[in-house]
């Protein structure tokens, strides 16, 4: 009883828009003070607080985030878009497709929707708009690429799901790969369905010429470069994913040197904001540490599970009753506070039913990925609204539901076929 009042007080306190490191850490101490008392509960804090802070692990947040940041500020993101346009703007929806390619390269760097979903609409609404596509394609296709970033490796969604279940980083950003493709696949399969349907809607861009496409290949090499370095380094064991994300700070300082993007403002500015996030995202997962705990203490999961087993669901439907919570949370919550708040509440629960932690970190991370862009409150969309103000709301809901079907689809794949994120940690 005591522990489903911490989880109204907790939710309430969100909804009041109270931090989510001090709403998770104040309920979390207060609650394992009334089980264990103030001495053990402020203990508790402390070392969490001080083993998270020093863990190897952790260290991988901030490099990563470092790394996007320095990329993110040598203009990467432009080159990206005007390159993969080069390739295949001319296509009917090419233009389109190209932003998804381009969120999802991004994506690959930064590791956040919200931030990625932003950084896109700048560069390539203006563009979708004066080759005449629509305010509701332009406006889908970009919300829908922001969520790739919360899949596609380095992923700081899959970073702390590692952390929190003490599952193998290295194997969930391995996991990730090929269903993260899967999900650009999908999305481009859906423009050309829209470009079809609604031709009007996704005109063909200019053709590029030959000289100018073997341009854009070429200006695509750091970023090739890069990303083989980071992910090859992990799949083939050469690199932990912490070192892997040091090589990828020095790689990027490195080539943004090589490419006359380096400065001194711009890495002053790049150490700023990721000291700033990473502290912020300390915060939040000491708290959410702190509320896991209250939770193992509380016993709670394993009375889900007594509870699960006397109304005889099996896995697959233990499955779907989390996948439909975590659709509903997508309503109020963000990717990563969703994550920190279910997950110590739901691995329990699947790992005494059998099901693979890595397959889980999966399905958990695509379920969020899809919440963020569902309506009535996918909170990509009002990034895209923020930033775009001239936008309606409902433009950009209609732009996004072709791109939620394909990602159910992507979903329920990866759950009737585990090997899709197994196979390559096999």
């Amino acid at each position: 009883m005591i522990i489903l009042i911490t989880f109204v007080v907790l939710f309430a306190l969100l909804f009041l828009r109270v931090p989510i490191a001090v709403a998770t850490g104040s309920v979390g101490v207060l609650g394992l003070a009334y089980y264990q008392g103030w001495g053990a509960a402020l203990s508790q804090l402390g070392s969490i607080a001080s083993e998270t802070v020093i863990s190897y692990e952790f260290a991988v947040i901030p490099l990563f985030i470092l790394m996007g940041n320095i990329v993110a500020k040598s203009g990467l993101a432009e080159e990206l878009y005007a390159a993969t346009y080069a390739l295949i703007g001319h296509m009917r929806g090419g233009l389109a497709i190209t932003t998804i390619g381009a969120c999802g390269g991004f994506s690959t760097f930064c590791g956040s929707s919200f931030a990625t979903a932003a950084t896109m609409s700048k560069i390539a609404y203006p563009s979708m708009i004066r080759y005449g596509y629509s305010q509701e394609v332009a406006t889908g296709v970009i919300a829908a690429g922001g969520t790739l970033g919360i899949l596609i490796p380095p992923s700081i969604a899959l970073v702390f799901y590692g952390i929190i279940t003490e599952t193998d980083i290295g194997q969930l950003f391995v996991a990730g790969v090929i269903p993260g493709l899967i999900g650009i696949v999908m999305y481009c399969l859906a423009i050309i369905v829209i470009s079809y349907l609604k031709p009007g809607s996704c005109p063909s861009g200019e053709k590029a010429t030959f000289k100018e496409r073997f341009a854009a290949i070429r200006q695509l090499w750091a970023f090739s470069m890069l990303v083989s370095i980071v992910l090859g380094g992990i799949y083939f064991g050469f690199f932990s994913p912490t070192e892997s994300a040091a090589v990828g700070v020095v790689g990027a300082i490195f080539l943004t040197f090589l490419r006359g993007k380096f400065d001194w403002q711009r890495m002053r500015d790049a150490l700023e904001d990721s000291a700033v996030t990473s502290v912020s995202l300390i915060a939040i997962l000491i708290g959410s540490l702190i509320f896991a705990n209250l939770v193992n203490v509380s016993n709670f999961p394993y009375d889900v599970v007594d509870w699960i087993d006397s109304l005889g669901f099996g896995l697959l439907g233990v499955l779907f009753v989390i996948i439909a919570i975590y659709l509903l949370l997508g309503a109020v919550l963000e990717s990563i506070s969703m994550l920190l708040l279910t997950v110590p509440v739901f691995y329990p629960i699947v790992s005494s039913m059998g099901m693979d932690l890595i397959w889980f970190g999966i399905v958990v991370v695509v379920a969020t990925e899809i919440s963020l862009i569902s309506p009535p409150v996918g909170l990509n969309c009002f990034v895209l609204k923020s930033v775009l103000p001239d936008v309606e709301l409902k433009t950009i809901f209609k732009g996004v539901f072709p791109f939620v079907v394909a990602d159910l689809f992507r979903l329920a794949l990866i759950v009737l076929v585990p090997s899709i994120s197994l196979i390559l940690v096999q």
